[in-house]
């Protein structure tokens, strides 16, 4: 994948292959093009050049909708949530079936569901803006999941979270690919790069090699 804003190159001939039940890291520096590469998966950007493949078919993926609607979700670092709205009205506004009037009773218990069958924490009546940044992350994640999405592309995870949110969402991570999910996130934190199955450095746009058995130390230096 290439990427260009002008005379600025963001990606340059970027590929990496994405496989079911793999948790996948993209490291890099702020302004490395991480970002980019995510949005351009996600929709919200087109590529100059280079070709996605999904599930072995060639795809242009024009919009956030259409990645959803394909099974690829996105969570950005920073939320795309209504912070005036419960959980189950953030959640049910996200689904293509939403009608102009909704049943809170029913919408509540259908994400009570959802939640346990995702194995997330989730307080459907709660309000955004009174949920902690945990909460509200696992609220993302069930807005994309029961949309079936099979790709999920987290964007920082571990930002802004305590120590027991970030165990929480890192044993939710490990679950969701062990029962056949992809992950693929950006991070800076080393508890989260350390449960990855492949990791992925770029620098300056372009992908830098890296080895299995990297250390810590000796990944930072390729940035």
């Amino acid at each position: 994948i290439t990427k260009t804003f002008g005379s600025v190159t963001a990606n340059k001939d970027v590929d990496l292959t994405l496989y079911p039940g793999e948790i996948h890291a993209l490291l890099g520096e702020n302004g490395a093009g991480k970002s980019t590469l995510m949005n351009i998966l996600n929709g919200i950007y087109k590529p100059n050049g280079g070709q996605i493949l999904y599930k072995g078919k060639k795809v242009s993926i024009r919009s956030p909708k259409h990645a959803v609607e394909m099974g690829i979700g996105m969570v950005h670092q920073h939320f795309r949530l209504i912070p005036t709205l419960t959980a189950a009205e953030n959640v049910f506004l996200y689904m293509p079936e939403c009608k102009f009037i909704l049943n809170k009773k029913e919408m509540e218990e259908q994400i009570g569901k959802w939640s346990k069958e995702f194995h997330l924490d989730v307080e459907p009546s709660a309000l955004i803006w009174q949920l902690s940044v945990g909460e509200q992350q696992r609220v993302e994640i069930v807005k994309l999941l029961c949309r079936g999405a099979d790709i999920l592309i987290l964007d920082e995870p571990g930002a802004a979270l305590d120590l027991e949110a970030k165990e929480q969402i890192l044993t939710y991570i490990r679950s969701y690919v062990k029962a056949g999910g992809t992950v693929l996130l950006t991070s800076h934190e080393m508890g989260e790069i350390g449960a990855c199955t492949t990791l992925y450095v770029l620098k300056d746009g372009v992908l830098v090699p890296t080895e299995a058995g990297l250390s810590a130390r000796e990944l930072i230096q390729r940035f």
